[in-house]
Formats: C-alpha cells, structure tokens, sequence
C-alpha cells in the first residue's frame, strides 16, 4: 500500500489470506513485504500472529468485521492465549515449521491510519489499554505454513515474561 508517500512511505501492512500452504523463513512468508525492517520485521519479527479470539473482540467494539489481515497480521489463530504465550515459547505449526515467541507487537501511526475513521483517533492508546497485542514470532526451523494447520506448544520458559508483562511494561 503506497498512501501519500511524502508522510506514510511504504507500508506492507495490508495483509490478505492465500490458498495453500506458503513457506516460511528466516524473514516470514514467502512472497510477503517487510517494507521497514529496522522498525516492523527482521529476524525477531518475521511472523505477527494475532488471535481470532482477540480480533472478534475488537469487531465489537469498533462494530464491523476485521477479516484475516486486518490487524497487519501474517497469521490469525484460534485456541491459544497469545498474551500469555511466554517469551521464548517455541511452537511446531504443521508438519515442519517450528516457530520462537519474541515480543508483543507495539502499535504505530501506520497501524492507526490502517484503522482509519473515527477511530483513527487515538487507536494507538486504544490498542494499548486493550492489552491485546498479539505477537511476533522469529522462524527457527523453515517450513510450510496452512489456513487450519495444528499449532503445538513445544517448550515454554516457565520463568519467561509473558507477551501480556512484556506489552504492559511498554504502556
């Protein structure tokens, strides 16, 4: 999505569903943009994963849907408590792809912008007191990833911080 380059730039924010299975690697999914490393990707973000549970939440408050990839996300999952995931946190999705929990994801003016209306507004503080951040995962072993592929938890740090301690001590 390119809007008014002179205060925006470029942004990949703009994420939609895909049929099949798709790679993953050291920077994410095969064939998705990281426009801004630096801030909003790299190795430590390479897949943003937010809850279905989460995203129904917000679609009552903000009163409309929010389909796959509206939050910027590279992975929508249900049945799993993101905010509580523990930094560390390493889960095997599917048959290959083994994945580490790295850090909550921090809202931008470009996420606001991505929300738009009225609700633009302020979403940034919004988003914040929600305490619903969803979370960034670094790809330790490649692999395929697919709409409904089981997520299993293989180790956790029981004395981690959570996504949930980690994204309030930002706020």
């Amino acid at each position: 999505m390119l809007a008014d380059a002179g205060k925006v730039g470029v942004t990949a924010i703009d994420k939609r569903p895909v049929r099949g299975p798709v790679q993953a690697g050291p920077y994410g999914l095969y064939a998705d943009v990281q426009a801004d490393r630096k801030y909003h990707g790299g190795l430590d973000q390479a897949i943003y994963a937010y809850s279905a549970e989460d995203a129904r939440y917000w679609e009552g408050e903000l009163g409309r849907t929010t389909p796959a990839g509206w939050y910027g996300e590279n992975l929508r999952v249900e049945g799993l408590d993101l905010t509580g995931a523990r930094i560390g946190e390493q889960w095997r999705i599917g048959e290959k792809l083994v994945v580490e929990v790295t850090a909550p994801r921090i809202p931008c003016q470009t996420f606001a912008r991505r929300v738009g209306g009225d609700e633009q507004r302020g979403w940034v503080k919004r988003f914040m007191q929600a305490g619903r951040p969803g979370l960034y995962l670094r790809v330790v072993d490649r692999g395929a990833v697919a709409a409904g592929d089981p997520i299993t938890v293989l180790s956790s740090p029981e004395s981690a911080r959570t996504i949930g301690d980690v994204f309030a001590a930002r706020g």
